[in-house]
């Protein structure tokens, strides 16, 4: 293994300890390195806190030992004012003589700069290790900045026969959500919110299943919620208008009045709502968005290509009529066994 590479990979496994709560930031990973032995290691700090070199060299006991060490990141160091210092100058400041660096970083403030501005203080610059591992570790702030929209999981479980919902006429006696998964997998979804900024439901779902779409069975932030209404229909008293909370609610109509922890957003359903989502995401900082249905609102996406993950639960559940699941095609990249049902990932590489 060449011994970047060794450092670089450590420097992913760190940085995933920040998924979740560094957003808008990426969840960088860095190693202080000096005569092959780790001497300092950090990731980055929730949102307003330190990015991960600085918590990397503030963790290295013997200050005397950065002017031989190699400081390894995952992600280019940034050269720009921010809510901290620009982490470049910090480096340059500990005269760190050698930087290696996973990829260059997107971000328009950024964007070389960082590495130019270490070159022009000497410091011997390495870009470009285990590239294709750092892209899909920083998947989330990649995509935001290079196709100024959020990263998009599609997630939806489905029956045995197809289903991702039974029929009305079973659902009259129990108007209670039918659970199509395990408790395992349930608790896997709560996991997944935790870890993405923003979560996305129609109409439809609210007024059926008045879903909280917050994080209970996993610890962790509950992600801002993104509810599709229209025509203004979904009641007072749906656990997403609480107020408990960030909401927005995308609607047709006007002056709707926003309120404590929930705002109201006019988009034009008459055309493509899917880029209009984008773009309402993109102005309010959103990196990730994960969509939890219905099937309507799941192909709005699928049909406009705007999704990069599908995870699709399969349970041995049969419903014998209900709700088709929507209909798509991805590159299979994954495949596991939950108990009894199967989690299947997908990839969109069209």
């Amino acid at each position: 293994m060449n011994i970047h590479t060794k450092y670089i990979r450590r420097c992913i496994q760190l940085g995933k300890n920040g998924i979740g709560t560094t957003w808008p930031n990426p969840t960088v990973g860095a190693v202080v390195v000096h005569n092959e032995r780790i001497i300092g290691e950090g990731f980055t700090s929730a949102y307003g806190g330190p990015h991960a070199e600085v918590n990397a060299i503030n963790s290295v006991t013997d200050r005397s030992l950065l002017s031989k060490a190699t400081l390894y990141v995952s992600l280019e160091p940034c050269s720009h004012f921010g809510k901290t210092p620009p982490c470049a100058d910090l480096i340059i400041e500990h005269h760190i003589p050698r930087v290696v660096i996973g990829i260059k970083d997107p971000h328009e403030k950024v964007a070389g700069k960082g590495i130019q501005r270490l070159k022009d203080a000497g410091c011997e610059v390495q870009v470009g290790i285990l590239e294709d591992e750092c892209r899909k570790h920083h998947k989330r702030f990649l995509t935001f900045h290079e196709k100024k929209r959020p990263f998009i999981i599609l997630k939806w479980a489905v029956s045995a026969d197809g289903f991702i919902a039974p029929d009305k006429s079973l659902r009259k006696d129990n108007p209670e959500p039918h659970w199509i998964t395990n408790s395992k997998s349930r608790q896997l979804v709560h996991k997944w919110r935790s870890e993405e900024q923003a979560i996305l439901v129609g109409t439809h779902t609210v007024m059926e299943d008045n879903p909280k779409l917050n994080v209970r069975e996993w610890e962790g932030k509950s992600p801002i919620r993104i509810v599709l209404d229209r025509d203004g229909k979904i009641p007072k008293e749906a656990h997403v208008l609480d107020g408990s909370i960030t909401t927005l609610v995308l609607t047709a109509k006007k002056d709707m009045g926003n309120s404590q922890n929930i705002e109201y957003i006019e988009i034009d359903f008459g055309k493509g709502i899917a880029p209009q989502i984008n773009e309402v995401l993109f102005k309010k900082n959103i990196v990730s968005l994960i969509v939890e249905g219905g099937a309507k609102t799941l192909q709005t996406f699928i049909d406009a290509n705007l999704w990069d993950e599908a995870r699709v639960f399969r349970s041995m559940t049969n419903f014998k009529k209900g709700l088709k699941a929507p209909i798509f095609s991805g590159k299979l990249v994954g495949e596991q066994k939950i108990l009894n049902d199967t989690l299947t990932t997908y990839r969109n590489d069209q």
